[in-house]
């Protein structure tokens, strides 16, 4: 399979990237194995996690998912052939939690051990931390990096202005960079991506992994009504979305599928790989049929036309 730079990282990636939110979550370590497995026999390589993942689970304090990619890699000898990436900043517990260089360091040796591994391949500010100076930030990565503990750096959920100050900081104090921004983006949810921010990253170089890249689900078509709602977990992250522009996205995904035989989740996929700026989106499985879908994603070239009616469906008022 085709690998695209993932920025300057001097990483390459497969056009699809593993979302591990799932582990521990919707899917236990049996399944996290199978699709792990299948995932890499397609000839992919990333797997995206965090140390948060899954929190949310009655009964889980976070780093279930990490501690089961840990075990996999272990299991399955395939570290050499990862690209893992994990994040860090989410708020685990009154002491555990910001972007402090303090933190970032306490944190990463917590990730390492429970994936199991010796260096992070890329490692993401999960949100901005209003509360601390970025080049204390940028300090506290500047020492993994330089004791090869992580190897690039990147944030998540910046907007325009936050990354242009730190990647502003960074120059003029000689600290490391941020290389990779993973944003939240989808043919649903474009504004927040589109325009300042993703000249930016183009101008800069910066890589792009989007999450949430079916918005929830909502992109599958599963669901087209509020009946549906009931049909997921996610359900209740979904109904923002049935109005008539999210149901004008359907019919454009159920056309355009139509014409190459593919299910709406797939175009959706298909779309923002070929989106200008995006190195490869975020998506999960949490069902061997799920992932041969996201396969297929991969696979799927769209025409100009395709593209043209999606981006025209999904505009914004």
């Amino acid at each position: 399979m085709d690998k695209r730079p993932l920025g300057r990282t001097g990483l390459t990636i497969a056009p699809l990237v593993f979302g591990g939110n799932v582990f521990g979550w919707t899917v236990d370590e049996r399944r996290s194995f199978e699709l792990l497995d299948a995932f890499f026999a397609h000839g992919f390589n990333a797997i995206d996690t965090a140390d948060s993942y899954s929190m949310w689970v009655e009964g889980n304090r976070g780093g279930e998912s990490e501690t089961i990619i840990g075990n996999w890699l272990a299991r399955s000898g395939k570290r050499n052939d990862a690209v893992i990436i994990t994040k860090v900043g989410t708020e685990l517990a009154p002491d555990k939690k910001g972007l402090s260089s303090k933190r970032i360091l306490q944190a990463a040796e917590d990730s390492l051990r429970r994936l199991r591994i010796d260096a992070i391949d890329l490692y993401l500010s999960h949100f901005p931390d209003p509360d601390t100076p970025i080049d204390d930030t940028l300090r506290g990565y500047e020492k993994l990096l330089r004791d090869g503990k992580v190897k690039a750096i990147g944030c998540s959920n910046y907007d325009a202005a936050q990354l242009r100050e730190a990647l502003a900081v960074s120059a003029s104090q000689n600290l490391p960079r941020y290389e990779v921004l993973q944003p939240h983006y989808n043919l649903y949810e474009r504004s927040s991506f589109e325009g300042e921010l993703r000249d930016l990253c183009i101008a800069e170089g910066l890589g792009v992994i989007p999450y949430f890249s079916l918005a929830s689900g909502f992109l599958t078509g599963k669901y087209r009504s509020k009946e549906d709602l009931s049909k997921s977990v996610r359900g209740g992250m979904i109904e923002k979305y049935l109005n008539p522009r999210g149901l004008r996205i359907l019919d454009a995904l159920d056309a355009v599928g139509a014409r190459h035989g593919a299910k709406p989740a797939e175009v959706a996929i298909a779309w923002l790989i070929a989106r200008e700026g995006v190195t490869a989106p975020i998506a999960s499985a949490t069902s061997l049929e799920q992932l041969e879908s996201l396969v297929r994603a991969t696979q799927l070239e769209l025409t100009q036309e395709d593209l043209d009616q999606l981006t025209e469906a999904s505009a914004e008022a």
